[in-house]
């Protein structure tokens, strides 16, 4: 006669047994597409539409990788021949004594695109592209939250009154994705302030605002509701504390499904910043040896993320690395700027 606290036991013991093999089944699988896996498109031929990449420039990232910015800027208008450029103004460069405005730099960067056809937009705000993301003049550090945010519309007016003569300006951007609280140096987010900001620029504009937001840390909804047009990031390797460098093993159907849930139709859709250039887990990124470098942006890689977005089609692709794409090129290695001007045609 069989034992049934015994039979019991065996049944739950085999139960037990393949719930854990499970377990270590799926902790390997999403080890091996958060680690290893290849991570690419399929095919790789870079064939895209006419005028559909642009690249950012920022002043402040030549002067980190130790480059002059209007030499670097020239050589992506005459070597790279960029048609489409987002500017970022960075507030204590243009303020650096309250109340007394320059923009001559920026001025620049515009009359210079100018000349070559070039289509712009610049984002303002206290939160624009770049580390530590609110680039805040050092006057500001005595002002209370309120005195803070009257200054921040001050900036805005002054900004937009002053570039929006200019046709060769496409949109504004209002700040760098504000709801992405978890990054930057920065004040907390105050939703209503935020939408004054877009408000008053509306009512000193009239071209269209964009919002942006992380591709993979952001659901769109908020922002949808903010701005005209919506511009997303996308990366594809990232550097975690606990995990170290982890691969994004995101289709493309995930972004185009997330836009739809946020309203968003396509002619709003915009991949603001796309991943070109390595992540930089500590320290400067011109201190980076090769091997950290491919673990983020190998060539392979870079074309595989260009590639990625062509695949995504959304309206256009800005490309975030530019300034070091030269770096590599002014110092021994061009395959990177090789690539991009194949893009640029």
């Amino acid at each position: 006669m069989r034992n049934k606290k015994s039979d019991a036991f065996i049944f739950k013991k085999k139960h037990v047994t393949i719930f854990l093999a499970i377990i270590i089944f799926l902790l390997l699988l999403f080890f091996y597409f958060f680690k290893w896996s290849p991570n690419e498109p399929l095919k790789i031929d870079l064939q895209h539409k006419p005028d559909f990449f642009g690249v950012t420039f920022s002043k402040k990232f030549c002067a980190e990788l130790s480059l002059d910015w209007k030499e670097t800027y020239l050589a992506l208008l005459d070597q790279l021949h960029v048609k489409y450029i987002r500017i970022p103004v960075y507030w204590d460069e243009i303020e650096k004594n309250e109340g007394q405005f320059n923009f001559s730099d920026y001025d620049y960067l515009l009359n210079e695109g100018e000349k070559r056809n070039v289509k712009f937009i610049i984002s303002l705000g206290r939160r624009v592209p770049r580390w530590p993301e609110c680039h805040t003049p050092l006057w500001l550090s005595k002002k209370s939250d309120i005195e803070a945010q009257q200054d921040t519309l001050k900036m805005l007016e002054a900004a937009v009154n002053h570039f929006k003569s200019r046709t060769n300006i496409e949109y504004w951007q209002v700040e760098n994705e504000p709801f992405l609280s978890s990054f930057g140096v920065c004040p907390p987010l105050d939703k209503s302030f935020l939408q004054q900001e877009f408000a008053l620029v509306r009512s000193l504009d009239g071209r269209q605002i964009i919002i942006t937001a992380s591709g993979e840390l952001s659901s769109w909804r908020q922002e949808a509701k903010i701005g005209d047009i919506f511009g997303t990031t996308i990366y594809r390797v990232v550097y975690n504390n606990w995990f170290g460098f982890v691969r994004y093993p995101i289709p493309n159907f995930f972004y185009k499904l997330k836009a739809r849930l946020a309203g968003l139709t396509p002619e709003r859709l915009m991949v603001l910043e796309l991943q070109t250039e390595p992540w930089v887990p500590e320290g400067k990124m011109i201190y980076l040896d090769e091997k950290t470098i491919n673990k983020t942006m190998s060539t392979q890689q870079f074309k595989a993320n260009l590639q990625y977005t062509i695949n995504l089609d959304f309206r256009q692709t800005y490309l975030w690395g530019a300034e070091w794409w030269y770096w590599q090129k002014k110092y021994g290695n061009p395959e990177y700027w090789q690539i991009a001007e194949t893009l640029f045609k």
